[in-house]
């Protein structure tokens, strides 16, 4: 059979074109979006990934703010950062960007983002919010999750979804998402057994879980949709997903692929989120109708 390739390139397109709109718009009202992105790793990819960001922000007249602490940085530092940026009018987005140096507790961080500039739904207030329905960032790679299905028009209302994996930053986030579009959402992890027993029978498969192949063409069926969030660097430098392409072509109904599906459009609702968020605070600026933004705060409603 053949398997549809779900890219998530033509949405995060679409949803740049959004962003490049609603900053001009609020450039017409005084107010220049701003995400700061506070960092503090040696690691090259995560630096990469920081300064792509930083591209698509130049293109979209978002500006990017990049506070880079340093290897070495302490939780104290890093903290005081946090305080800072969260309390400054002129930053309306933050993300705390990991890893962080050994020894720093991103759970005693991430409390300190202003919920309204939490931007990638780290604070645990976020998370709480999303669980009962009030108005909320929800992570930004939980989202294109939902964004992609929506796209393509796959359907999860009354269906069987399988979120392979359970981390605060994708897992459990989604699968509040997906509960609030009426999916039947089964939560998978290191001790649920075999996969199959889960996933052969699911409409919709979501990998999260961080390990390159973990889900082959034999765990799922023809009418099965696989959504891949896993990123995987090999040994050769290459990037793979969670899941054994080559086996689940051929096999599944529809795949998205890494590179190219899930992680195109995380970086393009950083953006998105960027300045829904700075509209929202000025409330004296009207909100933007009908927007993907208001559907990312209004998702768990």
């Amino acid at each position: 059979m053949s398997t549809a390739i779900l890219s998530g390139k033509p949405l995060a397109g679409l949803i740049h074109r959004e962003v490049q709109e609603q900053a001009r718009s609020l450039e017409l009202d005084g107010v220049r979006p701003v995400v700061a992105v506070v960092m503090a790793t040696a690691d090259e990819s995560t630096r990469w990934y920081v300064r792509s960001i930083e591209r698509a922000a130049e293109r979209a007249g978002v500006g990017c703010r990049i506070i880079d602490l340093g290897h070495d940085a302490t939780e104290t530092e890093l903290a005081g950062v946090l305080r800072d940026v969260s309390a400054e009018p002129s930053a309306h987005g933050i993300i705390l960007q990991t890893p962080l140096p050994a020894g720093v507790r991103t759970d005693n961080l991430v409390g300190l983002i202003a919920p309204e500039k939490d931007i990638d739904g780290a604070n645990p207030l976020s998370l709480g919010r999303l669980a009962v329905g009030q108005p909320a960032f929800a992570p930004a790679t939980a989202r294109s999750v939902v964004d992609i299905l929506d796209h393509y028009q796959i359907p999860v209302a009354g269906k069987a979804v399988v979120v392979v994996g359970r981390s605060a930053v994708v897992g459990k986030p989604l699968s509040l998402l997906l509960l609030a579009r009426d999916a039947t959402v089964t939560v998978c992890h290191s001790r649920s057994g075999p996969l199959e027993r889960h996933t052969k029978d699911a409409d919709v498969v979501v990998v999260a879980a961080g390990r390159a192949g973990l889900l082959t063409g034999s765990q799922v069926s023809s009418r099965t949709v696989v959504v891949d969030v896993g990123t995987n660097v090999l040994s050769d430098g290459s990037l793979v997903g969670d899941v054994d392409q080559a086996s689940v072509t051929g096999t599944a109904a529809g795949l998205t692929p890494v590179p190219g599906g899930v992680g195109s459009v995380t970086t393009a609702l950083l953006l998105l989120h960027t300045v829904e968020a700075a509209r929202r605070q000025f409330p004296s600026l009207p909100l933007a109708a009908g927007t993907a933004g208001a559907q990312v705060l209004e998702a768990a409603g």
